[in-house]
């Protein structure tokens, strides 16, 4: 085994990542060399740190192996290691992970093994966040860890076909230090503040820990975007090139207190609040340059200004009693509400300079939510340890729009008010059982029941759907070799319709063709459901390394994907179940202290994960007949290197997802260009309570590309844009008082 692990690591590598090797050991070479060496107490006093941070690595790992249900867990050295402002940059790295948008802005979601938006379900504390809520700008120092699993498990929702991300705010803990971290980044010039404190405190059988914190984030954004209508025969019809810029200012506010109180009897009840504020403005600007075309184009200059506040704040209660023999009894309840405002309004001018138009948009929405659900756990003989539990979520929404064209409604449901409330009632039961010291399983079965029901300019939609998953999980620990073992699952899950998928209320474009039309719901969809098989194996390298490979299957019935028609002179795009697919990939994962594999080693740790997807969608003609926004591959590549002669530790990672082309429907392509991210990192360790972190991400700041092809009666109508990204510049003083 010593020999094949050598062996498996560089074949991961090479395949899998070779341009992200070279980038990382440019940077690396780059790196001044020390040539003196500090006085012995500082020496030992680094010497001291490095202790805390193995043991913290270890305990995730040690978590992760003895989980029956795969898990990988991220705790707070890969929250910190590269000082990033939020969530988002974390995710990227994490295997099978990719994030859609532009780098280092963010909005296209969280994807697991390359699949859309909806196919990851992403939770906080083990529920849902409000609508609205954006999980990938959470600022990672309100994070205690980050939880993947690749398949789904009867306690939390089955919506998960492609995995889930449990996000865990911040928890009590043993340390007794204030925490004081203050950041400023620097993008394209233009710098962004933030600080956070986090206090912790004990009184008696009452723990507390207050977090928050507070940032400024100001952007400038640019675009180019090339559109072309052209005919069957070859000719073009039309052909524009739109030039667009902007700046944004963003503040926002975050808080997550934690209370926990022992009583004496045992008992445990805790309380943790979480707040989220957030208010942007923005300027836009857009220049229009029609090449070609006998129908005048839409404006000449168009200028922009936008106001955006969002408040989203959610409570998360937890008690827990423990019976005679080992019982325990969990109760959960939250109440949660969000509240969000915008205003834009944009001027178009003709080639002359003369204002043409103005149009108006404005959105007020309002969400609650409270749920309710518990487990019972029981040890049931030897091995077995017995669970049911059940949940139950209710939820509203309101929204009103209004859309002015030069102070008229532009359409006629515009100010009209949108309402949705939605009942999600589960009930699961579950079974973790060591068969032996080799062999242990775990059996769920969940149903779920969901209800929407939603009005709509006097008009009422309801929608009803019902999900029974059954899931197994096992895993064998090889006989004879301790560091080995091989997981297995089946598992039965879904994906629910959105609720903007469901209600009719229409999104309008415009510049309104196809490539950029409007869009509306359908109230008549219905969920996907996904029957999958997992396999994995795992090799475990000392305290905290690890070698996997992993392969899983899904096939996927009543697949939602949105259909471009002409409607009444304008396009439109809908969603609708269209049939079934089928979605495959392999997945491989090293990491370990190069001390681990060889003596004499200088301290480096080490870190790749490549992944490679497969997937067919029934009906639609191939090539590229993919799922929707599914990337063919992913890869990362990273580095820590802790320096003997100084108190210092550098590294870095590279993140890459090659072009994507898809064919979603007979008549549409989509594409997106590649995506190239590399993030570097130092840290300097003043003294054990004092460090300073100086971290570049996205250095390569290459532009992000998207293309969109639609084929109509004769017609090809084209759009490509080229968005610019920049590499941005963080200084980070972390202190413990």
């Amino acid at each position: 085994m010593k020999k094949i692990i050598p062996i498996a690591c560089a074949a991961l590598l090479n395949g899998a990542a070779g341009y992200a090797v070279a980038q990382v050991t440019s940077a690396v070479a780059a790196q001044p060399a020390p040539d003196t060496a500090p006085a012995a107490p500082a020496a030992a006093a680094n010497k001291l740190q490095q202790v805390t941070v193995t043991g913290s690595r270890a305990n995730d790992t040690e978590a992760r192996r003895n989980s029956t249900a795969g898990k990988m867990i991220f705790g707070r050295e890969e929250l910190d290691r590269n000082g990033d402002s939020n969530v988002g940059e974390i995710l990227k790295r994490l295997p099978g992970v990719t994030m859609g948008g532009a780098p280092g802005r963010g909005g296209g979601g969280v994807r697991m093994r390359g699949l859309g938006s909806g196919y990851t379900q992403m939770l906080v504390n083990g529920e849902r966040p409000p609508p609205g809520f954006s999980l990938e700008s959470l600022a990672p120092d309100q994070v205690e860890r980050i939880e993947v699993m690749r398949g789904p498990v009867a306690e939390f929702s089955t919506r998960a076909i492609a995995g889930t991300i449990n996000i865990v705010l911040r928890e009590g803990y043993q340390q007794k230090d204030i925490q004081l971290r203050v950041t400023d980044s620097i993008e394209n010039g233009l710098h962004s503040p933030d600080v956070s404190l986090t206090v912790p405190g004990k009184q008696g059988a009452l723990t507390w820990l207050l977090n928050g914190s507070a940032g400024v984030r100001r952007e400038r954004d640019e675009s180019y975007s090339f559109d072309q209508d052209i005919l069957e025969s070859g000719d073009i019809q039309k052909e524009q090139e739109i030039f667009g810029s902007g700046e944004r200012r963003s503040t926002r506010l975050h808080l997550g207190p934690r209370v926990s109180y022992k009583f004496e009897n045992g008992d445990t009840l805790t309380y943790q609040q979480f707040l989220m504020h957030a208010k942007s403005v923005g300027t836009t600007d857009s220049v229009l340059a029609q090449r070609i075309g006998l129908v005048a184009p839409e404006y000449a200059l168009s200028q922009g200004v936008s106001d955006a506040t969002s408040t989203f704040t959610r409570g998360f209660g937890n008690w827990v009693h423990r019976f005679e023999g080992g019982a325990k009894a969990d109760v959960k309840f939250g109440l949660g509400g969000g509240r969000s405002e915008s205003e834009s309004e944009r001027y178009h001018y003709g080639g002359d300079g003369a204002l043409t138009d103005r149009f108006f948009d404005g959105d007020e929405s309002r969400s609650t939510s409270f749920s309710f659900g518990g487990k019972y756990t029981k040890p049931a003989g030897t091995g077995h340890t017995l669970a049911a539990g059940w949940d139950v979520e209710t939820g509203s929404r309101s929204t009103t729009r209004v859309s002015l064209d030069n102070g008229l409604p532009q359409f006629e449901d515009s100010g009209s008010d949108l309402s949705a409330d939605t009942r999600r009632i589960a009930a699961f039961v579950q079974d973790e059982w060591d068969i032996s010291k080799t062999w242990s399983a775990y059996f769920g079965l969940r149903w779920e029941g969901i209800r929407t029901e939603s009005t709509r300019a006097g008009t009422d939609v309801e929608n009803n759907t019902s999900v029974f998953s059954p899931v197994l999980h096992t895993v064998w620990r090889i006989p004879g070799s301790e560091k080995d073992q091989v997981r297995a699952s089946y598992t039965h899950s879904y994906k629910s319709p959105d609720l903007n998928d469901l209600i009719a209320a229409p999104t309008f474009s415009r510049l309104n063709s196809a490539t950029r039309p409007d869009r509306i719901g359908n109230p008549d969809l219905k969920p996907e459901l996904a029957k999958g098989i997992d396999l994995a194996y795992e090799h475990y390298l000392g305290r905290n390394g690890i070698v996997s490979a992993s392969a899983f299957v899904r096939n996927i019935d009543k697949l939602m994907r949105r259909e471009i028609s002409l409607r009444n002179g304008r396009w439109v795009s809908s969603p609708a179940n269209i049939g079934s697919a089928r979605t495959s990939g392999i997945e491989l994962e090293a990491k370990f202290q190069l001390a681990e594999l060889m003596t004499d080693a200088p301290d480096v740790d080490f870190r790749a994960n490549y992944s490679r997807f497969w997937s067919d969608v029934e009906g639609i003609p191939g090539p590229d007949n993919r799922l929707d926004q599914q990337a063919e591959q992913t890869a990362n590549i990273g580095f820590d290197y802790r320096l003997k002669a100084v108190p210092l530790t550098v590294g870095g990672g590279f993140n890459w997802t090659p072009a994507i082309e898809v064919q979603t429907s007979l008549t549409e392509r989509v594409s997106t260009g590649p995506k190239r991210q590399l993030d570097l990192y130092g840290l300097w360790k003043f003294t054990p309570d004092v460090h300073l972190r100086v971290s570049g991400s996205n250095l390569l700041g290459e532009d992000y590309d998207t293309g969109r092809v639609v084929y109509t009666g004769g017609l090809a109508q084209t759009s490509f844009t080229a968005a610019r990204s920049y590499p941005s510049v963080s200084v980070k003083l972390e202190m413990k008082l």
